[in-house]
């Protein structure tokens, strides 16, 4: 009889996939700059934008990571989920922590001119979405039953209403 790990499976941790998207962006930029953030925006406006974009990022995170850490739940991926957290930001986004690193990752590109970062943002996306949030869906729909269903039917994944 096998037992099976009470853990989602992700692929890797999504703060090391987003480490990963900065260190890659960076070295692409080095090799084979591409300018188009620096011809398209001036660099006041670069520098608002990403601004913006990283305090929105961070004002997603953090209260979504002290949700989970109130309810005594791990907010680790790869860990066991001990509870469902629907409360607070959760409320009105099923995955406050993958779109605040988006943000974060786009704000950083801007600000940094970094054309390669916003390429790798998108690959991030597609990544997280299949190896981390559709993993951690199957997981907690086990997991949680009915309970999980009702959420994921009134709390939209990422914001949007599809």
């Amino acid at each position: 009889m096998t037992k099976t790990a009470d853990t989602a499976g992700v692929i890797a941790p999504p703060p090391l996939l987003a480490a990963a998207v900065i260190v890659l962006g960076l070295i692409l930029d080095w090799l084979l700059p591409a300018y188009v953030l620096t011809l398209l925006l001036p660099f006041s406006v670069r520098i608002t934008i990403g601004t913006v974009l990283i305090v929105a990022g961070f004002t997603l995170i953090i209260p979504a990571n002290l949700a989970f850490r109130s309810a005594g739940t791990n907010v680790e991926p790869w860990k066991p989920s001990v509870t469902l957290v629907v409360e607070g930001i959760f409320g009105w986004l099923r995955n406050p922590m993958y779109v605040g690193g988006t943000l974060f990752l786009v704000g950083l590109a801007i600000l940094l001119a970094a054309d390669w970062i916003l390429v790798m943002t998108v690959v991030f996306d597609v990544v997280i979405h299949f190896g981390v949030v559709r993993r951690e869906e199957r997981y907690l729909e086990a997991k949680f039953g009915d309970t999980y269903r009702d959420y994921m039917r009134s709390v939209p994944r990422y914001g949007l209403p599809f």
